[in-house]
């Protein structure tokens, strides 16, 4: 067991870092209030390889595991320029066409994921299913060789910014009658799929949209890899998933953190830096704690999923994410409460952060369906829902 990371690891977390650093968050709240997209730091941080580390190297990728990748998101966060696709396209959807897609579907998408230049949405929500996946209406059905496709999907992100949409849907099952659930890669521009802004009250550049899908006729390819082994594609995309916001959620809060930790040391009352106070000074070492145990817990579901071991790393997943995301709440309010009204001044950068970091609470899992799973499948109590 080494709780040291890689000297591989600890170069990429610094170069990473430094990328951020020269965009800082000025120009992600800039792009943010416009309306616009990361696309400079998108574009050059794919062409520098660090949104492909996950990508087998032999479609162009770093051949790393889902852990460096997840470094980079941290760092990415930390340095105040938080980029939320990156949860979705190279972590769910790429990992899920690396470990199930057929060789063709490789062969046409992984060299685009490992140099950025492919940007690809992830489709589960939907209005009436919430949570439940086993609910989800979207189904496919065969004509000729080609699939058709109707749905609605709802809080899909960046799909405006997508070549394609990773949809999970639902087949007949030729035996049974009954349906089952695969996944469908479906071009953004294809006839029949429309999307619409939903307008949310964030400060984010990265938008949320609903998903519309009107018999959208599909080939027969776009079925990604066997249409009997959806169940265990779906939870290969959700465990990195997990990881991803897990790590994105440390990484705000290591941003938020360092900021009121600065404040503290600079800002001074009667004669002394306000960090002195134990009223102010404790919060900060909580919160502190609370990171680097997420951080831990994050670390540990990485080296459980790049080892083969999926049923351990979901577990530690949902306790990541979940840390992750009380951690980011608990530092972004402390910071604000150490900067006292300047917390909510916009040069300080953290009131756009209290609604942010609350989304960690509800996406990709609720915490409430965490504890769920916790609850069911570690302590081994009778199923509640």
């Amino acid at each position: 067991m080494n709780f040291t990371e890689s000297e591989e690891r600890v170069a990429l977390r610094k170069a990473v870092a430094e990328l951020g650093a020269a965009y800082g968050h000025e120009y992600y709240l800039k792009q943010a209030r416009s309306g616009g997209h990361t696309d400079e730091l998108w574009d050059e941080a794919g062409r520098l390889g660090y949104l492909g580390v996950s990508v087998p190297e032999e479609y162009g990728g770093g051949g790393a595991g889902i852990g460096d990748l997840a470094a980079v998101c941290e760092e990415f966060c930390a340095a105040g320029t938080p980029m939320l696709l990156m949860v979705v396209s190279p972590a769910i959807c790429a990992t899920v066409i690396a470990r199930y897609g057929t060789q063709e579907q490789k062969e046409r998408w992984l060299p685009g994921f490992a140099t950025g230049e492919v940007r690809m949405s992830f489709a589960i929500t939907e209005p009436d299913a919430g949570s439940n996946s086993h609910k989800i209406t979207t189904t496919a059905r065969r004509d000729g060789s080609d699939w058709v496709l109707g749905g609605r999907k709802v809080y899909i992100s960046g799909v405006d910014e997508a070549d394609a949409v990773l949809v999970v849907g639902r087949t007949e099952d030729a035996r049974t009658g009954k349906l089952k659930p695969a996944l469908f890669i479906v071009p953004t521009d294809a006839p029949g799929v429309e999307y619409s802004r939903i307008e949310m009250d964030l400060v984010s550049a990265d938008s949320q949209f609903s998903l519309f899908l009107d018999d959208v006729r599909l080939p027969g390819d776009a079925l990604v890899g066997s249409e009997d082994a959806a169940i265990a594609q779906l939870f290969a995309g959700l465990n990195p998933e997990r990881i991803m916001g897990a790590s994105f959620s440390v990484g705000v809060a290591r941003y938020a953190l360092d900021k009121g930790v600065r404040y503290a040391k600079e800002r001074s009352v009667w004669g002394a830096p306000i960090g002195t106070h134990q009223g102010l000074a404790h919060p900060l070492a909580q919160v502190k704690i609370e990171v680097e145990l997420a951080k831990l817990m994050a670390q540990k579901a990485a080296a459980l999923y790049d080892s083969g071991d999926d049923f351990g790393a979901g577990e530690a997943a949902n306790m990541a994410k979940y840390a992750g995301a009380e951690a980011a709440v608990h530092a972004v309010d402390q910071s604000v409460q150490v900067h006292g009204g300047n917390g909510m001044a916009s040069e300080y950068g953290l009131g756009t952060l209290l609604g942010a970091v609350r989304v960690g609470r509800i996406a990709p899992v609720s915490r409430e369906m965490v504890l769920n799973f916790v609850a069911q499948h570690s302590l081994g109590l009778p199923k509640s829902y």
